[in-house]
């Protein structure tokens, strides 16, 4: 099965327009995403993105966690927006399933309207597995007042489990969401078979697999 989504822009191709500042960020998300954080420098990225001067990402940004930080707050605006208007949304007597759409559905409409390709899920998914730059991600999501009220109501619809078992399911869900999404945006990168036509589907499936998470039984 194939994707639906719409297609934008052909991969491997550094950004044309734009600030030099945005054009790093672009250019240094899809190297990111394609080779790894750790496999790419700095000059490299300076080089893909067309600059003449090898420092260009050093004068931008900094360190190459100065980019990364840069790299996450750059999505965190739209995720916020997004996450608000769906937790008001939720009304007066939200259920589980309720709250984890809050928490999956930013992302993957995030991910259809930036259209294609995009390397937002595979970098990361990066992080997410990276106790060094972990902290990056986790802290912008944490500052999120709709984050944080979606997270509020998810456990108290598990307020059953132990702290233990929600901690534990807690970092499942967030595994499963970004490594989930980050498969999905590197098959429709190769133009693979998903298994779902598009991202509305994909969170579809997603959520329904958080919500049995979240229900199973705990031993």
């Amino acid at each position: 099965m194939t994707t639906s989504d719409s297609a934008a822009g052909q991969a491997g191709q550094p950004p044309t327009t734009g600030s030099t500042r945005e054009i790093i960020l672009v250019t240094a998300e899809r190297l990111f995403a394609e080779r790894g954080v750790y496999n790419v420098s700095n000059r490299q990225i300076s080089e893909a993105a067309g600059q003449g001067n090898n420092a260009a990402v050093h004068y931008h940004f900094g360190t190459k966690n100065d980019l990364i930080t840069a790299l996450v707050e750059r999505h965190q605006a739209a995720l916020a927006r997004r996450r608000a208007d769906y937790v008001t949304q939720v009304g007066d007597d939200p259920e589980l399933r309720d709250w984890v759409a809050c928490i999956v559905l930013p992302v993957t409409d995030h991910l259809a309207e930036l259209g294609r390709p995009t390397w937002f899920a595979r970098f990361n998914a990066q992080l997410v597995t990276d106790p060094r730059l972990h902290p990056i991600l986790d802290s912008r999501f944490r500052a999120d007042p709709a984050m944080a009220t979606a997270l509020r109501g998810l456990h108290r619809c598990v307020s059953h489990l132990t702290p233990e078992v929600r901690a534990e399911r807690s970092d499942i869900t967030k595994h499963l969401m970004m490594h989930m999404a980050a498969d999905r945006e590197r098959a429709l990168a190769l133009g693979t078979p998903t298994h779902r036509d598009t991202w509305s589907a994909a969170a579809t499936g997603l959520i329904d697999a958080i919500v049995g998470l979240w229900r199973a039984p705990a031993s």
